[in-house]
């Protein structure tokens, strides 16, 4: 391993033609890669290659998948319903879920942010809910109406887990917020490490693994000093 600037891989997002391009596209938001950068590691963007996961997995020490404006398609998790509001990007969830799954194996750090927290779950036999507000009684705005890079609500963080001893002597974190959906049901040994007021998970972690962090908010924004100890703690792990 590099044990200076480990090699962080960051799941990219894809777009059809329009906009930036009139061919397909990818697309990063900036703050993940600065925030890997700031934490100590190098960011290293991932095409969504599947032929190509177990090199790509050799070149990198750690793994971050990323969030984006897509679900997680219902059959992964054996829905059989798919609820109107999803909608599905089927090349990069299979790219993200072998990547993912690749980097498990390997005992290798894996930060799921947001989409990238839900893709986890199912990966670790959970399921989800497909729309929350037509599941969760008297709901908090999940995608909230303020910017992203302002808190749209706190989670309280469940102690004696892996969040907590990274966030430190915290029992709360301001958070920012962008999803409509959720954990459901987490997968075997998988333990909920923060829950928001209305009681929509908003993390997980697998203690088989030395860091399998999932988080339902978007830390890269570095809303509450907690969100850099996030990467921190990735770029630690990623060292070994």
């Amino acid at each position: 391993m590099r044990a200076n600037k480990p090699i962080i891989g960051i799941t990219l997002d894809s777009e059809e033609p329009g906009g930036y391009s009139k061919f397909p596209w990818y697309a990063l938001r900036e703050n993940y890669a600065s925030a890997v950068t700031a934490a100590g590691g190098i960011p290293m963007p991932l095409p969504h290659e599947v032929d190509l996961v177990p090199d790509l997995l050799d070149l990198i020490d750690g793994l971050v998948v990323t969030g984006g404006a897509f679900d997680v398609d219902p059959s992964l998790f054996g829905a059989e319903e798919r609820h109107d509001t999803v909608v599905t990007k089927d090349r990069r969830t299979k790219f993200e879920w072998a990547m993912a799954d690749g980097a498990l194996k390997r005992d290798m750090p894996v930060l799921g942010i947001c989409g990238g927290q839900q893709l986890l779950n199912v990966i670790l036999g959970g399921s989800l809910i497909q729309h929350i507000p037509d599941s969760v009684q008297d709901c908090l705005p999940h995608e909230q109406p303020n910017p992203r890079d302002e808190a749209g609500h706190d989670v309280s963080v469940k102690p004696d887990t892996l969040l907590a001893r990274i966030v430190g002597d915290v029992k709360s974190l301001s958070v920012n917020s962008a999803h409509h959906q959720a954990v459901n049901k987490v997968g075997p040994d998988v333990i909920i490490n923060s829950v928001a007021p209305d009681g929509v998970i908003e993390g997980i972690e697998h203690p088989a693994y030395r860091y399998c962090l999932g988080v339902q908010w978007h830390p890269e924004f570095h809303i509450s000093s907690g969100d850099a100890k996030i990467f921190d703690a990735l770029i630690s792990e990623a060292r070994k």
